[in-house]
C-alpha cells in the first residue's frame, strides 16, 4: 500500500501500525517524531498535484479537518479517498479500525486494544466540573456541540458550557466567556497554541488548565495515555 494521510492523528496511527505504507503527510503531521515522508501542504490547503504525483493507493482524510473541494479534486484525479467522521471516543475506535484495515494492517495493533481498554475501564468521576474550552483567540472560539474533544472531557467529568450550542465551534465574546463563570477554563496548545503567558491572563480570577492538544483532540495512539495526561493537567486547576 501507498498511503497519504491528511490528518495528523491518523498519520501517527498508520505510521506505527503499517510501517512503510505512508508516502505522504501534511506539514502538521508531527508524530511519530522523525517521520520521513513527502510533505503535501496543510490540512486545509493540501497540494493535490503533489499528492497525485505520489501515486497513492489511498488518501485518508477527515470530514472536519479537511475541505471537501480538496478531496473532490483528488477523486477527480482518480485517487481513492477514505473520509473519517469522528465525534466521540467510541467512534474514534471504530474509525481507526476501519482506516487500519483499509491500509492493509493485518489484525488489531496492540496500541489500539490498550487504548480501548483504557477508556472502557475509566472509573465514574466522583465530581463533575463545568468548563469553557477556547480553541482560538482573535476571535475567541470554543468547543460547542458534538465534538470529539467535548466527549473526551465529558468522560473525565468535565461538562463544557457550550455543549448545546447550535455551532460546533462557536465564536463567543470574551466578556460572555468570563460571565459564564465556569469551574475551570481549559486551554489546549492546539489548534491555537495557548501558553502560560498567552491565554490565562484573559480570565482573571478563574482557574485555568493548560492541556496537551494532542491528548485532547487527537484520535490515535495518544488515546492510550490521554486520560492520565489530561487528568494530571486538570488536577492542578480543580477548585
Amino acid at each position: 500500500m501507498r498511503v497519504v494521510s491528511l490528518v495528523p492523528s491518523l498519520t501517527e496511527a498508520v505510521a506505527l501500525s503499517a510501517p512503510g505504507a505512508l508516502v505522504g503527510a501534511t506539514d502538521w503531521c508531527t508524530h511519530p517524531s522523525g517521520l520521513d515522508v513527502v510533505r503535501v501542504g496543510g490540512t486545509k490547503n493540501p497540494k493535490p498535484e503533489r499528492i497525485v504525483s505520489l501515486a497513492p493507493d489511498l488518501v485518508i482524510a477527515n470530514e472536519e479537518e479537511n475541505r471537501e473541494p480538496d478531496l473532490a479534486a483528488l477523486r477527480e484525479a482518480g485517487v481513492e479517498v477514505l473520509v473519517t467522521e469522528i465525534r466521540d471516543v467510541p467512534g474514534a475506535f471504530r474509525e481507526l479500525a476501519r482506516v487500519l484495515d483499509a491500509c492493509g494492517v493485518a489484525g488489531r495493533p496492540r496500541w489500539l486494544d490498550e487504548a480501548e481498554d483504557t477508556w472502557s475501564s475509566l472509573p465514574e468521576p466522583v465530581t463533575r466540573l463545568t468548563a469553557v474550552v477556547p480553541i482560538w483567540r482573535r476571535p475567541w472560539m470554543v468547543l460547542g456541540r458534538d465534538t470529539f474533544a467535548g466527549d473526551v472531557l465529558a468522560r473525565l467529568g468535565i461538562d463544557h458550557l457550550y455543549a448545546a450550542h447550535s455551532d460546533r465551534y462557536p465564536r463567543i465574546p470574551l466578556e460572555e466567556l468570563r460571565a459564564a463563570v465556569p469551574d475551570v477554563v481549559i486551554l489546549p496548545d492546539e489548534p491555537y497554541r495557548f501558553a502560560a503567558d498567552d491565554g490565562p491572563e484573559a480570565f482573571p480570577g478563574l482557574p485555568c488548565a493548560l492541556v496537551s492538544g494532542r491528548h485532547l483532540t487527537w484520535y490515535g495512539p495518544s488515546l492510550a495515555e490521554a486520560p492520565r495526561v489530561l487528568e494530571r493537567a486538570l488536577r492542578a486547576a480543580r477548585p
